[in-house]
């Protein structure tokens, strides 16, 4: 095959797998994050034909006729970029209910077909899917990583490590998307990220949603990258368009199918009381926000606030990709009370146990910075399995029971 994988990619046996059992799996993501490469790679070696939807002849043929498509399709199949053609779920579904033996078809798609109801129910009990990220910061260091389970489990040791510094704007300023990475320096990065997005809103958005002027959708999601890791807020989003702030939580809604913005619920619990219940909004990728907003590493390093930012929503990228990767499922928060205590990222697993992740760009770490970590221990008894505050340091550390100061760099080199 022409266009191998480069790095590792840790979903590969949750779709090995997957297709032991299941006649329908659909990878899906952002487009460009990988999804065609690793559905080729694994297609390729188990003989599945391919056939990709950004074809316009195909698709017409598609949406003339979707039943007869998919009856005259080879016996496994990779369907590449299957939001193009709405049409096929229902005509794979009869297709599915006819045959259900495992592996049949493997599909792609670049918007969440979870918030499409109509599309998600057509093939529901008879397809798995599966997310595909960017690359994660362990799959470019090719080292699986431990975190979630120390976080969740058996803790973190004593150890020291190298600071990051300025390799962490770098890091950031990067991203995780594979074309984007392959360029030879950050400027010709900034022309990749630019280019995908006219792409991105001029072929898939448009084939989502009737925008009238879709040039306003780059606009607002430079906004949004300013909003990075922050409260989500529609009358700041709102008001350099005369657009109702009801349109732009469509058009909020709508970047969120594409999987370029992502909405962080409120974690509750009944014992706590004035707790904020606005979700926090992230971009999807690093990388991406930084090319929006016309930063670089150096620039990045010298704007301490818009690194604070930044680091948060690097750190919940990554911790959302390893989270991908593991057997149980992993869903996300973040905590905020009304006297301002705070925990960036709260993550609920098995058993409804949960942990806490705090972001921190400086050096150091002190007893304080664990405040908003021990009140989500205090409301969560013994469901709490650990806390840490992540820091641009050097050791390892504990600050009490089941809470550490830990070394960013180790999301990728180990604890």
């Amino acid at each position: 095959m022409n266009n191998p994988i480069l790095h590792p990619r840790f979903a590969l046996h949750h779709l090995t797998d997957a297709l032991k059992d299941t006649p329908v799996v659909l990878i899906h993501g952002p487009r460009q994050c990988g999804k065609t490469t690793l559905a080729r790679v694994v297609g390729d070696e188990a003989g599945y034909s391919y056939i990709s939807f950004d074809d316009d002849i195909l698709r017409a043929s598609v949406k003339a006729d979707p039943v007869g498509f998919v009856a005259d399709l080879p016996d496994k199949v990779v369907l590449d970029e299957v939001q193009r053609v709405p049409e096929l779920f229902t005509a794979l579904k009869v297709a599915v209910d006819r045959d259900r033996h495992p592996g049949r078809f493997i599909l792609t798609g670049s918007a969440n077909v979870l918030l499409v109801p109509k599309l998600a129910d057509s093939l529901a009990g008879r397809m798995e899917i599966l997310r595909l990220h960017p690359l994660a910061q362990s799959e470019l260091a090719a080292r699986r990583p431990d975190f979630l389970d120390a976080l969740f489990g058996k803790g973190f040791k004593i150890n020291q490590q190298v600071r990051l510094g300025k390799d962490l704007a770098e890091r950031i300023a990067a991203g995780g998307y594979p074309a984007a990475l392959a360029r030879p320096s950050s400027r010709r990065r900034v022309t990749w990220y630019r280019d995908y997005i006219e792409t991105l809103v001029q072929r898939d958005v448009r084939d989502l949603a009737r925008i009238r002027s879709l040039d306003v959708l780059p606009r607002l999601l430079t906004l949004a990258a300013g909003q990075t890791a922050r409260l989500l807020n529609l009358a700041d989003l709102a008001s350099p368009f005369q657009l109702s702030r009801p349109t732009i939580r469509d058009y909020v809604t709508l970047l969120a199918h594409v999987f370029l913005l992502e909405e962080l619920p409120p974690w509750h619990n009944n014992r706590l009381s004035r707790l904020v219940k606005t979700p926090k909004l992230h971009l999807g990728d690093t990388g991406l926000a930084c090319a929006l907003l016309g930063v670089d590493a150096a620039a990045l390093w010298a704007d301490r606030t818009l690194l604070g930012q930044l680091l948060e929503t690097f750190i919940f990228q990554e911790l959302r990709r390893h989270a991908s990767w593991q057997d149980g499922l992993i869903t996300f928060y973040h905590f905020r009370d009304k006297e301002g205590t705070e925990v960036d990222i709260v993550l609920e697993g098995s058993g409804q146990r949960v942990a806490g992740v705090e972001v921190k760009a400086a050096a150091t770490v002190t007893a304080s910075d664990f405040r908003g970590l021990r009140k989500l221990k205090e409301s969560t008894g013994e469901r709490f399995a650990g806390g840490v505050v992540l820091y641009d340091g050097e050791v390892t550390t504990p600050f009490g029971n089941g809470l550490f100061a830990v070394p960013i760099r180790s999301l990728w080199d180990g604890d």
